[in-house]
């Protein structure tokens, strides 16, 4: 059995064989306390800066990303659906890929096209400050800046239960 163990997980870390995520509501670990979300300054991949206060007043969903990790490729295009529905409501979607260039997400998205903006935590500081432990992590902030929920692993973000925890969030 020792031998088949990682046998076993590197099946289960295949796009496709690993267990569907469960449907609406359980997606989404709510926080209890509902910390003051950290702050953070990165660039995307078009050079642009952003910093989490400049999006105060709105709700901001955050994942943390990398192109080599096979759950997070399997949720992107579900991110992007999500994306393409909240959007004109006022929420605010940031990939932040951890450790990687952006030649390197460029590559990515030419197979997983999205148009909200991918950051660069190069350094990973920002990751350890969220306390983030693998990926994906998403984290759901509300329009006062508190983490309100968290996401560990993939998901399936154009889910209606999921959206409508998320359309709860915005300030009406």
């Amino acid at each position: 059995m020792r031998s088949l163990l990682p046998v076993l997980l590197l099946l289960a870390s295949l796009p496709g064989l690993a267990a569907a995520p469960p449907a609406g509501g359980q997606m989404l670990t709510p926080v209890a306390a509902r910390p003051q979300a950290p702050g953070f300054e990165l660039t995307d991949i078009d050079g642009v800066r952003h910093r989490l206060a400049d999006y105060r007043g709105r709700v901001v969903i955050i994942n943390f990303w990398a192109t080599w990790c096979p759950p997070c490729r399997e949720e992107m295009p579900s991110m992007q659906r999500a994306w393409a529905q909240l959007r004109e409501q006022g929420v605010v979607m940031l990939g932040i890929d951890v450790g990687e260039d952006e030649d390197t997400i460029f590559e990515f998205t030419a197979s997983y096209p999205v148009d909200f903006p991918l950051l660069m935590d190069r350094d990973s500081a920002v990751v350890r400050a969220w306390g983030v432990r693998g990926l994906p992590t998403t984290f759901v902030i509300d329009a006062g800046g508190r983490i309100r929920y968290r996401a560990i692993g993939g998901r399936r973000w154009d889910d209606a239960a999921v959206l409508d925890r998320i359309r709860a969030l915005i300030p009406h």
